[in-house]
């Protein structure tokens, strides 16, 4: 009889060992950062499969992979920076400069409104005084904008390590082609992941799984279902007084 107490109690202990792991594990909460997330991404979209992080791919590409907020058309997501990219693109292309790392932004911003400037004087000259020199020139400050742009694109997939199209040629063609959701695509990426003087500080997008506690309010939440008390009813009773008889 003394064993099969002990027996008992040790299963009984055992019970209470495994439902307080259970609890434990339910009030913990499961947080997935967002930039391992988009690295997740990016590395499938270039291998075609899902790849293991920290693995040699991304020791190649230098840590984690990072994307750009929105495809290229996406303008007008964010309808502040469209306005800022469309109405005044030197201060907006300033501003990124700033925020990336890459210089003053009252500095980029001269310099890319000498060159656009030099486009235009050349074109308007151009019309007239008929003189095909003024074409050339305009062509010519035309494509040096959309080099120096690029360069800096360029320049910012590489420091944040952003995957995207591997060839500067293509970051010159989407400022010489559209240079305005181009600007769009970088201010998003760059203000949507709080980027501060060169420094990549994140979303700090969480995706909270799980939790019981008020203080912690995570995105999506399981909870168990609340208990409810079921009293039998007169009706029940008197079901049950007939079924015995």
């Amino acid at each position: 009889m003394g064993d099969l107490e002990k027996q008992q109690r040790a299963g009984e202990g055992r019970e209470e060992n495994g439902d307080d792991e259970k609890e434990s594990l339910l009030e913990s909460k499961a947080v997935v950062d967002f930039d391992m997330l988009c690295s997740s991404v990016a590395l499938r979209s270039s291998h075609g499969s899902w790849g293991k992080l920290g693995g040699r791919d991304d020791e190649q590409q230098g840590g984690v992979l990072r994307m750009w907020e929105g495809e290229l058309l996406d303008c007008f997501d964010d309808r502040r920076i469209a306005l800022e990219s469309a109405c005044c693109p030197c201060y907006r292309f300033g501003k990124n400069m700033k925020l990336a790392g890459f210089g003053s932004c009252y500095l980029q911003a001269i310099v890319y409104i000498v060159l656009v400037l030099g486009a235009l004087v050349s074109f308007i000259a151009y019309t007239i005084w008929r003189t095909h020199y003024f074409v050339y020139l305009a062509v010519a400050f035309t494509i040096a904008v959309g080099v120096y742009l690029g360069f800096y694109r360029t320049r910012m997939r590489k420091k944040f390590n952003i995957k995207g199209s591997d060839s500067s040629l293509d970051d010159c063609a989407y400022h010489l082609v559209c240079p305005c959701c181009t600007l769009c695509q970088e201010s998003r990426t760059l203000e949507m992941n709080n980027v501060q003087n060169g420094t990549w500080h994140g979303r700090g997008d969480t995706v909270c799984i799980g939790g019981f506690r008020n203080e912690s309010k995570p995105l999506f939440e399981l909870r168990p279902p609340s208990a409810v008390s079921i009293e039998p009813t007169d009706e029940n009773r008197t079901k049950k007084s007939t079924d015995g008889s």
